[in-house]
């Protein structure tokens, strides 16, 4: 069998183990500190399933307990994302999704999301920060987020497009996007979520469950 190593690797990309295992391939972690150990064998066997060949969506997720506050025309720089979420860490307030817009002139709009209970606080926490930085805020209380939940999302961009093109078929408009590697999660209206879900269900043919 063929096989693989390398010296002083510590971590493993999900993209080398998948490939791996769609072509058998036997992969031989070894330490940069002790060449005389075996190191790890990362193999696989009959019953390992084709990550590369199965379906990658397992299922698709949405939570309606979403805010959206966006900080309007602020001056960029260094730190000042720290200066916008740090206040917010104080509170003890969790951030989820957050979009930088494209820096023109020296100036952004920085979006994220929150739950709608810490909605009023972060507002009024961030504004200040907004003014400092001669820009402005607002929010929108309203959304939710519907999420395509699977393996190896990044190594598959089509899954993104079809989400997209999903929704935008049944006239369902995205606020923010977020992606990593197990999931592609489009923020969208609250009302419309039920209808995102079910679309989705059928465009990734899913069965539809109860929990999801």
């Amino acid at each position: 069998m063929a096989e693989m190593a390398w010296r002083g690797a510590k971590v493993m990309h999900p993209r080398a183990v998948e490939l791996g295992a769609l072509y058998g391939v036997e992969i031989h972690v070894l330490s940069s500190f002790d060449e005389e150990s075996p190191g790890t064998i990362i193999t696989g066997g009959e019953k390992v399933e084709h990550l590369e060949t199965r379906e990658t969506v397992a299922g698709i997720v949405h939570d309606t307990d979403v805010a959206r506050i966006t900080l309007n025309g602020v001056r960029t720089g260094p730190g000042t994302l720290s200066k916008v979420f740090t206040p917010l860490a104080e509170k003890g307030i969790s951030v989820d999704v957050i979009v930088e817009s494209g820096i023109k002139e020296g100036v952004a709009d920085i979006a994220f999301t929150v739950s709608r209970a810490d909605f009023a606080e972060a507002r009024s926490s961030v504004g200040e920060v907004a003014r400092a930085l001669g820009g402005s805020v607002e929010g929108e209380e309203g959304l939710a987020k519907v999420s395509v939940v699977g393996t190896g999302m990044l190594n598959r961009p089509g899954y993104a497009a079809r989400m997209f093109a999903a929704l935008g078929a049944e006239g369902i408009p995205i606020r923010m996007v977020s992606t990593s590697e197990i999931q592609v999660t489009c923020v969208i209206p609250a009302e419309r979520v039920e209808e995102a879900v079910r679309r989705l269900h059928r465009d990734f043919e899913l069965e539809e469950r109860e929990d999801v």
